[in-house]
């Protein structure tokens, strides 16, 4: 009987296979975004704040009945022979009958969600821009952001390849029109 022979592990997998054997301390959040890494500490509770303001106005004045997760991962498609991205928005929102966060795999794909929700945190560069290209290869129709240190909120839409091809951005105070399935003006004045 002949052993068989294993092929060697390329660097992606050698990298995929470690960051999700990662054991991150409890409240610590780990990314692998465009094959790096990120560990994120507990969020503040201004960022907390943030998040629940505006997942109750998506709740309560949505026009499709939505669900949210705030724990779910998103296992995206990534090019260039990296591993997928494995991304967890601050929020993501996608249409209740889709039910989509069901299951005991932390980790999801993009297909259905309807919104990711970012707000700034210690790493705001990759709040910004990294998480952005990840969302906007996935095809996630909108991406919402919430940046503090420049008092504002942008609204990504018309994801192509690596980016949004649009973007509303607004200070905070003013209302963000959200598109359908939405259909509000989101509030922000909460945010000053």
């Amino acid at each position: 009987m002949t052993a068989m022979a294993h092929e060697p592990l390329t660097q992606e997998e050698v990298l995929l296979e470690g960051f999700l054997s990662l054991d991150t301390p409890e409240g610590f959040r780990a990314e692998l975004i465009e094959g790096e890494i990120v560990v994120t500490p507990p969020p503040d509770g201004d960022h907390e704040d943030c998040i629940s303001r505006i997942t109750k106005q998506v709740i309560r004045r949505s026009r499709t009945d939505m669900d949210f997760s705030g724990n779910k991962g998103l296992k995206l498609k990534k090019g260039g022979g990296c591993p997928r991205d494995h991304v967890t928005p601050d929020v993501t929102f996608a249409a209740a009958e889709l039910r989509l966060y069901r299951g005991a795999d932390p980790w999801m794909p993009g297909d259905g969600v309807a919104m990711v929700l970012e707000v700034t945190s210690t790493k705001p560069r990759t709040d910004r821009e990294a998480k952005r290209h990840c969302y906007a290869r996935a095809g996630i129709p909108l991406h919402l952001l919430v940046d503090r240190d420049a008092s504002s909120i942008t609204l990504f839409s018309d994801p192509a390849d690596e980016d949004y091809r649009q973007h509303s951005t607004l200070p905070f105070g003013k209302p963000l029109p959200l598109p359908e399935p939405f259909a509000f003006e989101l509030e922000t004045s909460d945010f000053l």
